[in-house]
């Protein structure tokens, strides 16, 4: 069975970053390979244009520009937040509001994103919202273990559930 839309892949890979020789920032094994649902937007685009049309057993060995992955850093998403925003029933808890800690928030479109805290001052947190790869070149290497047509619910649902059975296990449909 060859990677197209609506297949579903399961694979591992190891990711560095900017060269080959760098240290293996991700690794993704066996015991729990990644699974996702082919051409769904699950991916970056270009990963995935990477590994379409390959088989069972194929290995992959690629990189992306920042541009193929997470863009460059971005100065606009480095922002000034209000402290007061943090409280919670009027006060604020030490032990989120750190520096480095990475706070999971939404946007006022309630889109949820990541910010690492950078600086806290008096009135004020700065924060950085930008992806932690971004301006980084992504050196993928890994192999495709599992490819399987996907069933009607997850087409319809456009992922793959995780977790319980290996997805494998039993393709029909019991209800």
């Amino acid at each position: 069975m060859t990677i197209e839309e609506n297949k579903v892949v399961s694979l591992t890979y190891e990711l560095r970053v900017n060269d080959k020789e760098s240290e293996i920032v991700e690794k993704v094994e066996d015991n729990a390979p990644l699974t996702f649902l082919f051409g769904r937007g699950n991916l970056l685009p270009d990963f995935e244009a990477n590994i379409s049309g390959l088989k069972e057993g194929d290995s992959f060995d690629f990189k992306l520009d920042p541009e193929q992955a997470y863009g460059q850093v971005s100065d606009e998403a480095i922002v000034d937040l209000p402290k007061n925003i943090f409280e919670i029933d009027g006060k604020i808890d030490d032990n989120l509001l750190k520096v480095g800690n990475n706070i999971p928030m939404q946007d006022s479109s309630g889109n949820k994103l990541n910010g690492v805290v950078l600086e806290i001052a008096d009135e004020s947190v700065k924060m950085d919202f930008n992806h932690p790869l971004a301006g980084e070149t992504l050196i993928f290497k890994g192999e495709i273990k599992d490819i399987r047509d996907a069933s009607g619910e997850e087409v319809e649902k456009g992922y793959v559930e995780q977790g319980g059975a290996h997805p494998c296990e039993d393709d029909e449909e019991t209800e």
